[in-house]
């Protein structure tokens, strides 16, 4: 088992099967492509183990309060997870978290989008600990997300070989 494997068993946490797409969308790109030294990771949201999108969904500031929108980003952070996991085989190639971009879906008015993105950035920094987890970042509100998520995270990630 991976450092980083054993580290997510310690926090009791798992990571979900690949996301299961609504009936009738087809995704035509890969959620992780490697290029070099790096892993560019496509936009992931909140989903359930079995890989169907997490509730609640809706607007952060209407629909969903920041807490629940934290838990979102926290279970999105899971699910890019297991994207690497899936595309990379061990996760301990990760040698650094190099730039995090936070979208979140904003109720007019909300403007605590760095709050919802902390339960990402926080997940990352529990397993991969605070060299590896330290990662530049950007949390920005939209006006609307694909299948009315709360959150959407893309980042880029730097491998050993």
């Amino acid at each position: 088992m991976s450092q980083v494997e054993a580290r997510l068993a310690a926090l009791g946490l798992a990571l979900p099967a690949p996301l299961k797409a609504p009936p009738g969308v087809v995704l035509p790109f890969r959620f992780v492509r490697v290029t070099g030294a790096r892993a560019f990771i496509a936009g992931h949201g909140p989903s359930e183990q079995d890989g169907s999108l997490a509730g609640p969904l809706g607007k952060v500031g209407r629909e969903l309060s920041v807490e629940q929108a934290y838990r979102s980003a926290r279970l999105t952070g899971l699910a890019i997870l297991g994207s690497l996991h899936r595309e990379l085989g061990d996760l301990d190639r990760i040698v650094a978290w190099n730039r995090v971009f936070g979208m979140v879906n904003s109720a007019p008015g909300f403007n605590r989008q760095p709050a919802v993105i902390n339960g990402f950035s926080d997940l990352i920094l529990e397993v991969f600990g605070p060299e590896v987890g330290a990662h530049a970042r950007s949390a920005v509100g939209m006006a609307e997300l694909p299948f009315d998520i709360p959150v959407e995270i893309e980042a880029e990630v730097e491998l050993r070989p």
